[in-house]
């Protein structure tokens, strides 16, 4: 793998999942963009057939809906979520779509997309084969798989590589820790160094502050919204009444600030749930715990300012960097250790930066977040990301922030690293039964009946 920016690990997108709606848009939008630009005959019918984990739980991920957005050029940072379910309304009505580039196609969903619930293609576990039948009798045929926090990748292509010569290149944490010794630089300082061979220094500020804004944003829209989550779960939102409770309580009462994190964390894992406008940090379906650890820092911690908010997002980015390396941030290979593991582990060493820690210290609250997620399953009820990942952000988001503070406690000695941890969470996922890594076959979702 390549260099990576984090442009890559963070995007402003959609719910409810980044591997299941926001990637298969990508690719959709990909393979359309290509078939339209051919010289030649007309697109006359469109398929797309879905593997392993897409299929399983494809339907209450939004999969089909993302596929027909994205073959129409949508893309999850630019399509309106509250159009969206019209759109797919009138693409079903009409049996045709309007293909990316503007011809229309016969398009029934019904019948055009296909769930393959009973095949695991041996590319990855999240894959989507696309047909396109034109007019001359000639078909364009195309493989792409979902790796993770929404990127793509067409089959047998290698993940991209920006090419870039970065100032300080590490795959590892050890290689990080020894770099930061080298250059007297913060994780951030690092990180921020290297950001700066793909673009000016005030560019990625102003992304980091985008970022920063989107997930407040998300935070304040969850703590609005009320009623029922799509999908037949008939889950309701609670975020707005723990929010109007917790706005009477003293807050100086000792569970105040601990209730205050788990709504930050509910709130925005609602919005994602019912398709909102979330921060792939570094999935959807952990999308909870950077924002709520992060708003516990603005609003517990002296002097918090937007140079904390940048130091923050930067050295989550680290780790978040060092698990895609090294691993995988997919539910579908890695169970939800990958998920919110992963995110609680970048959001302790990202509280810990804040708080001052030292670079030591910092990769110990990463290896703490993770040690203690190994083994996380991800079992969807009824394939949606609602029971158990919405509640599951809330604990990954105060673990995270006990992780820090453990970490704090020490010199930053400690006994497995953060290495250590990573590839250890890489054997269990690779161990993991298939059940177990989000097919809704196993665990919850196989033992308790949907209503």
């Amino acid at each position: 793998m390549g260099a990576l920016s984090v442009t890559d690990l963070y995007t402003i997108g959609i719910g409810p999942s980044s591997s299941h709606t926001v990637g298969p848009m990508r690719a959709a939008r990909a393979f359309a963009r290509e078939v339209a630009a051919l010289p030649g005959a007309a697109v006359v019918s469109l398929g797309c057939t879905l593997f392993g984990s897409l299929a399983l739980t494809g339907k209450g991920h939004g999969t089909d809906g993302a596929v027909i957005l994205g073959l129409m050029g949508e893309t999850p940072e630019g399509v309106d979520p509250d159009a969206a379910p019209g759109i797919l309304a009138r693409v079903a009505a009409a049996g045709r779509l309007s293909l990316c580039g503007g011809a229309e196609v016969a398009f029934a969903p019904e019948r055009d997309i296909v769930f393959r619930r009973d095949a695991f293609h041996p590319g990855h576990a999240n894959t989507l084969a696309f047909r396109a039948e034109r007019a001359d009798g000639e078909a364009v045929e195309r493989v792409y798989h979902s790796i993770g926090g929404g990127a793509v990748l067409a089959a047998g292509a290698q993940p991209p590589d920006h090419q870039t010569v970065l100032p300080h290149v590490f795959s590892s944490a050890a290689e990080m820790l020894a770099e930061g010794e080298r250059s007297g630089l913060s994780i951030a300082g690092l990180m921020a160094a290297n950001e700066d061979s793909f673009r000016p220094r005030a560019e990625t500020e102003a992304f980091l502050d985008a970022v920063h804004r989107a997930m407040s944003a998300c935070i304040e829209r969850g703590c609005r919204a009320e009623g029922e989550l799509p999908g037949g779960l008939r889950v309701r939102r609670r975020a707005r009444r723990m929010f109007e409770a917790l706005s009477g309580l003293n807050s100086g009462e000792p569970q105040a600030m601990f209730e205050w994190v788990s709504l930050w964390a509910l709130a925005v894992n609602e919005e994602n749930a019912a398709g909102g406008r979330v921060v792939t940090a570094p999935t959807n379906g952990a999308a909870g715990v950077l924002p709520a650890v992060m708003r516990y820092y603005e609003r517990t911690v002296p002097g918090a300012d937007a140079a904390g908010i940048r130091t923050f997002l930067l050295t989550a980015a680290a780790v978040g960097f060092l698990y895609k390396k090294r691993a995988s941030i997919s539910a579908a290979e890695m169970g939800c250790q990958g998920e919110v593991g992963v995110a609680c582990s970048m959001a302790a060493a990202a509280l810990c930066a804040v708080l001052g820690g030292s670079n030591a210290q910092i990769e110990n609250a990463a290896e703490i977040g993770m040690e203690h997620n190994l083994g996380l399953t991800c079992d969807p009820i009824g394939g949606l990301v609602q029971i158990p990942c919405i509640e599951r952000n809330t604990m990954g988001a105060v673990k995270a922030i006990n992780a820090a503070y453990l970490a704090l406690s020490g010199d930053g000695t400690h006994v497995v690293s953060l290495d250590a941890v990573i590839e250890t969470m890489r054997q269990t996922g690779r161990d993991m039964r298939k059940k177990y890594k989000e097919t809704g076959l196993g665990g919850l979702a196989a033992n308790v009946v949907e209503c």
